[in-house]
């Protein structure tokens, strides 16, 4: 015992000792900082600020002397490209350490503590443009309307010059463009900024191959047939975003890239690699909703990205609403459906889809199945179109007894698509039409269903923080006879759908002769929303719905009209 001790304080002690005189020290806090920019405008000294690592490290709480040394350092080539991206290219820039400019101090010289420093910037005048030229350009590029002479000579707007008359040249197919010579001379007394770019267009070039890597189980034809690559045809980018986000929309993919190669080939095509990874093939997921007088919802699906190795989706839905609900029963729905991408066209999916529910309200009881085969075409990046054939069988129990309808329907859709964001537009339009003409079987009656939803968003006082939201609703039922039309095919008023603040689905039309409340054959319908938008996660709406049901007109004796408002 007395000999280990002893062992300790003779070993043990000093080299705690040792260690702790070689500890670094604590890192010394910054005195001040100061940042001026004497001459400088509200823009460019907000810019200046911005673009600033030394302002940065300290919004940080960074005052480690040799990361402020290395922020100082870098603090001249940010704020040159701040000056350079405002049209300043006379400047000055100082920035000192402890009274020392920073950047004659040599690296191996850091400081071990910094106390002061001082950034002081001089943007000097603004230059404009004395000569702006670049060619030869392509017919029909546009040039951005800065680059002229007389306007600011503003960095960035040389690139977007350039990057316009690169482009130019590849959407002729000439896709090697590039700059071949470039003159830039700044006249620091005349504070003008004489700009001279010559471009190479290269030969025009056609598309060679497509290649791909980074597929698991996706098959190659399958690929190819997705992508819809233009081989053999003029090169053009546009036709590659149009692959890309072919691919992407398949929700396959985690990632997918195109790369042009790097040199044409002799024939003068040029190969394109695709580079893709794939996602996890199984997807799932559940939820659930409790209203005090919808009650409980419950919601789940399971879903197949790759069924088959050609990007086919199969998904599961189910879901029981109205569970405890006030005045109204239990209902269930469970659909399947199967999607195929890239059939008889790139752009074109084929939808397989069955379809099972009841629907037990206060004055009926609606068992229903459908099965469906359609067709969804992707015409442009804002404008589709579905074409389907369905059959559907439903059963109906009301205070008349039980009634059976069977129908063969033909529905075709468009969905005109103007709006900035789909999740949470604030400019633009949604128009989405469905004419829908059904054969009866079997008792039921034959008809026309058409159904109209136009939608449309405005930016109040030209920013997005207060937008107005305005929706139009129109549906008819022609040619059939109220009682002798599909349950479902009838229009009800009333939910989040329609009008908000009512029971859902709570106005129809009374049915004299049976005493029971069905669908209308004609529904109207109007919203209009202001959107406030507090901060970016808050926002507050305030909204009025209102909603008309009628049997053979649309503003008729017979119909009833019921309104919401909210906040």
């Amino acid at each position: 015992m007395g000999g280990s001790g002893h062992i300790w304080r003779r070993r043990i002690v000093p080299a705690l000792a040792v260690a702790v005189a070689l500890a670094p020290a604590p890192a010394q806090a910054l005195d001040k900082l100061d940042f001026d920019t004497p001459g400088a405008s509200d823009d460019l000294r907000t810019a200046l600020r911005g673009a600033s690592p030394l302002l940065l490290a300290r919004a940080e709480g960074n005052t480690d002397p040799k990361d402020l040394f290395a922020a100082a350092q870098a603090e001249y080539g940010r704020l040159l490209g701040a000056l350079y991206a405002a049209g300043h290219y006379s400047g000055v820039i100082h920035v000192r350490i402890d009274g020392r400019e920073a950047a004659a101090i040599a690296s191996l010289d850091a400081p071990a503590r910094i106390g002061r420093i001082e950034v002081v910037v001089e943007p000097g005048p603004r230059f404009r443009f004395g000569q702006a030229e670049i060619g030869p350009l392509a017919p029909r590029t546009a040039l951005p309307a800065d680059f002229a002479p007389g306007q600011v000579a503003a960095s960035g707007v040389i690139g977007d010059a350039v990057q316009a008359a690169v482009d130019g040249w590849r959407l002729r197919g000439h896709a090697k463009a590039a700059v071949a010579d470039q003159d830039l001379r700044a006249d620091h007394a005349q504070a003008t900024l004489s700009a001279r770019i010559a471009l190479a267009p290269g030969p025009q070039l056609r598309f060679g191959r497509l290649t791909f890597t980074g597929q698991d189980r996706m098959r190659e034809d399958r690929l190819q047939a997705i992508a819809g690559f233009p081989a053999g045809e003029v090169f053009d980018p546009r036709a590659i975003r149009q692959s890309v986000d072919r691919l992407r929309r398949t929700g396959v993919f985690t990632s997918v890239a195109l790369t042009e190669a790097a040199t044409p080939n002799p024939d003068g095509t040029l190969d394109i690699a695709a580079t893709v990874a794939e996602e996890l093939p199984r997807r799932f997921g559940f939820g659930a909703e409790l209203a005090s007088l919808d009650g409980l919802s419950l919601t789940g699906f399971w879903m197949h990205r790759n069924l088959l190795g050609g990007a086919e989706r199969l998904r599961f839905d189910g879901a029981v609403d109205q569970i405890g609900a006030t005045g109204n029963g239990m209902d269930a729905t469970l659909a399947v459906t199967l999607d195929r991408p890239a059939t008889f066209t790139p752009d074109t999916v084929l939808t397989l889809g069955v379809e099972a529910g009841r629907s037990d309200e206060p004055d009926q009881r609606i068992d229903a199945a459908r099965l469906g085969l359609g067709l969804r075409h992707r015409f442009s990046d804002s404008l589709t179109g579905a074409l389907a054939l369905e059959y559907e069988a439903q059963e109906v129990r009301d205070l008349t007894g039980t009634t059976r309808y069977q129908s063969v329907a033909l529905p075709l859709g468009l969905t005109w698509d103007r709006r900035d964001n789909v999740f949470d537009a604030t400019r633009g339009f949604l128009l989405d039409a469905e004419v829908k003409p059904f054969a009866g079987l079997d008792g039921t009656d034959s008809g026309l269903r058409l159904t109209l939803d136009a939608r449309g968003f405005r930016r109040m006082g030209g920013s997005d923080r207060l937008v107005l939201a305005a929706r139009l609703q129109v549906g008819a039922v022609l040619g059939a006879s109220l009682l002798g039309t599909p349950r479902d095919y009838l229009f009800y008023s009333g939910g989040g759908g329609t009008v908000r603040g009512q029971p859902y689905q709570s106005l129809g039309v009374l049915v004299a002769r049976t005493g029971q409340t069905l669908g209308g054959a004609r529904f109207l319908g109007a919203s209009g929303e202001l959107r406030a938008r507090v901060t970016d996660q808050t926002g507050v709406v305030g909204f009025v719905d209102w909603g008309h049901v009628a049997v053979t007109d649309f503003l008729d004796a017979t119909g009833a009209s019921h309104a919401g408002a909210g906040l």
